[in-house]
Order: structure tokens, then sequence, then C-alpha cells
């Protein structure tokens, strides 16, 4: 699995709190090693975020990413709270 970054996802991880970071990191691991795993929450978007999926990273942050080539090729476009994400 490929794993790539908008360069929103960049800006938005840098500015978001440390622990946030670490913790991204750590489900991003646990994503690539199984990512049907129960702990990531992974869920289809709807909306203006159709054909994307939200990826659990704490309690209230969520990464949003797109699933390309059939699943060889994972590209993340957002990461920040529930509610900064799913307004």
């Amino acid at each position: 699995m490929q794993v790539e970054y908008s360069r929103r996802f960049i800006k938005e991880l840098r500015r978001a709190p440390r622990k946030i970071q670490i913790a991204f990191y750590e489900r991003l691991q646990i994503f690539i090693e199984d990512p049907q795993h129960p702990l990531l929450h992974l869920h289809e978007l709807e909306g203006r975020l159709k054909n994307c999926y939200g990826l659990n990273i704490t309690g209230d942050w969520r990464a949003v990413y797109e699933d390309l080539e059939d699943g060889s090729v994972v590209f993340f476009i957002m990461i920040g709270t529930h509610s900064q994400l799913y307004k």
C-alpha cells in the first residue's frame, strides 16, 4: 500500500497538537498492517465527502482519505476534529 498526502493534509497535520500528530502515525501503522482493524472505526463518508473514508485518530480527531487504484494507493486529504471536517 502506498500512502500519499495532500498539501492541505500536511499543513493541517503540522498545525495539530503534538499528541495528535503522534496518534496519527500510530494509527497509520495499524492501518497499513490491518486496514480493517476495529480500532480505526473506518467508515465511508457521505455528502461533499462522498467516495472518501474517515479514519479515527482519537475520540474527536479524524483523518479523511481517498482509496485510489483499488486500494493500492491511499491519499489522505484532510485531518481535523469531527466538527471541523463534517460541518
